[in-house]
């Protein structure tokens, strides 16, 4: 996600290219078009559209910003293309949710082998509140040894555990998450963040890498002692490029492939 540049104009003023430096600093620009996704950004960050909303029109925007149509259309069109809007024809342009269908498997990049992806059932094993060690608060950007929601599940596919998963979430953010609640909520996990702790992931980033199965590790993904696994080390970021979710994963192959599709 873009974030919003050091020359962003005023919503109520006419939208002009170039942003103009403080003293002292060098002078820095940006495309009109860039400006009014800060001001969309803002609004959405702040809000003021919740996900599954429809936004104003085209023309409704460029009557607020003060700009032509096709530049807020250039706006939305980068907005859509980094999956923070929904264009639907005939309809209007929607906030992104993660209740969508399309949407549960942009951050789960596990496919078949053979057949349609679907759902996986989840199994959680453990949620409790814990200090922040020091490799998780960096990430998180919070101290070590702040309070930290600690969550490890088993996802299944077909009734064949696949993910043995462990997240880190700040426990600021996310107070009165329980085993309970996660149990009982059957949506995706990233809607629950959304609806009920008003937590959007927008982005993540991965590290990717080949590991042995240790004898945790297979015992819960019913496989033999160092099986080779796919190791996911996840980073999920909200509105701001704020970090909100660290995230390890150790998934199966024999069945499912990682899928990543590049533009």
């Amino acid at each position: 996600m873009s974030s919003a540049t050091s020359n962003t104009i005023n919503p109520g003023a006419p939208a002009t290219g170039a942003g103009v430096a403080a003293p002292g600093t060098s002078p820095t620009f940006s495309p009109l078009y860039q400006q009014i996704k800060s001001l969309i950004l803002q609004s959405l960050q702040s809000g003021e559209w919740k996900p599954g909303e429809l936004i104003p029109s085209e023309v409704e925007l460029a009557n607020r910003f003060k700009v032509s149509q096709g530049t807020v259309r250039k706006a939305i069109d980068e907005l859509s293309a980094e999956n923070l809007v929904v264009r639907r024809q005939g309809k209007g342009t929607f906030v992104a949710t993660h209740h969508e269908a399309r949407a549960q498997f942009r951050f789960l990049r596990l496919m078949p082998d053979t057949g349609e992806p679907h759902s996986a059932d989840n199994n959680i094993l453990e949620v409790k509140r814990l200090r922040a060690p020091a490799e998780v608060a960096r990430q998180l950007d919070i101290k070590s040894g702040d309070s930290v929601v600690f969550i490890k599940r088993v996802q299944s596919f077909d009734g064949a555990p696949t993910i043995v998963e462990e997240l880190w979430l700040p426990g600021a953010i996310f107070k009165g998450l329980t085993a309970e609640r996660l149990v009982e909520y059957k949506g995706p996990m990233y809607g629950l963040f959304e609806t009920e702790f008003g937590t959007r992931m927008i982005r993540a980033s991965e590290r990717i890498r080949a590991v042995a199965a240790d004898e945790s590790t297979a015992e819960l993904l019913n496989v033999a002692h160092n099986t080779p696994l796919l190791s996911v080390e996840r980073v999920s970021y909200t509105y701001g490029d704020k970090p909100v979710e660290v995230r390890r994963g150790l998934y199966r192959t024999d069945s499912h492939h990682y899928q990543n599709d590049l533009s």
